[in-house]
């Protein structure tokens, strides 16, 4: 992108640039990244059918605001830009873009943890705090092969209903938010509980079972505490302490 075409971008969305860059960054920061694989995106503000998402062949390290590829729903990439896109990666994005309105990114990754937990037939489960905290807002959808069929959109959306965290079987781990700052910090959510669990179990020690009752007062805690009426909505207050963070010691993603 030159100069001319960041002067033509208006503040809201220079605003969500940022935001999914230094979300790239974080990511990779994190050792959350896979090569060139994976992938983040975020909706263009004010409208629909256009998002944000990376240009395939670049690192997580190296993705700028003014690098992102601005897509719509049909795979077209709008604007002069001789970067491509993962096919795959659109297909994903855009099932859940298309199907709900209200969302605004969508992260997917293959962290170990995730796929570990994705790949196991009960999931995740409510063995820790952690887990507790993401349980009532995750959903499952079976292995297809690489996302390359249309088809699966559908499926995808489906399973994923109104969720934020959706485990792609065999495959990884796909979050969707409001912001930016809520699908980071859903994802962050979600590879901790996995990371837990997999500890848990790799230690081959018997574990505490949370009792039914306490499980069940404790997920509708967090559901008082992450709503916009509790004391911790989601990426409301980590979001700037993150981007505090990278701003010390990696302030690239903003160009």
């Amino acid at each position: 992108m030159n100069i001319q075409d960041k002067k033509m971008i208006s503040a809201e969305e220079m605003k969500v640039r940022q935001d999914l860059a230094a979300a790239y960054r974080l990511v990779d920061l994190f050792g959350w990244s896979d090569l060139i694989g994976t992938h983040l995106s975020a909706r263009i503000p004010g409208t629909e059918d256009h998002f944000l998402i990376n240009p395939y062949g670049l690192l997580f390290e190296e993705i700028t605001a003014s690098s992102l590829v601005k897509v719509d729903m049909y795979g077209n990439i709008i604007g002069e830009t001789e970067q491509e896109i993962n096919p795959a990666g659109f297909i994903i994005h855009s099932a859940v873009h298309m199907a709900r309105p209200e969302v605004a990114g969508v992260m997917h990754t293959h962290t170990p943890a995730c796929v570990s937990i994705a790949t196991q037939k009960a999931g995740l489960l409510p063995l820790t705090q952690h887990a507790l905290a993401v349980l009532d807002h995750t959903a499952y959808h079976e292995y297809e092969g690489i996302s390359m069929d249309e088809g699966e959109r559908e499926r995808i959306a489906e399973d994923f209903g109104d969720k934020n965290i959706l485990f792609l079987r065999n495959h990884g781990v796909l979050t969707a938010g409001r912001t930016v700052a809520e699908t980071f910090v859903w994802l962050y959510r979600a590879e901790r509980a996995s990371r837990m669990q997999l500890a848990i179990q790799q230690s081959g020690a018997d574990y505490i079972e949370i009792p039914e009752s306490i499980q069940q007062s404790t997920i509708a805690q967090n559901r008082k505490n992450n709503s916009d009426s509790g004391y911790r909505p989601i990426g409301l207050k980590e979001w700037p302490a993150l981007l505090r963070r990278l701003d010390r010691i990696d302030p690239g993603y903003k160009d």
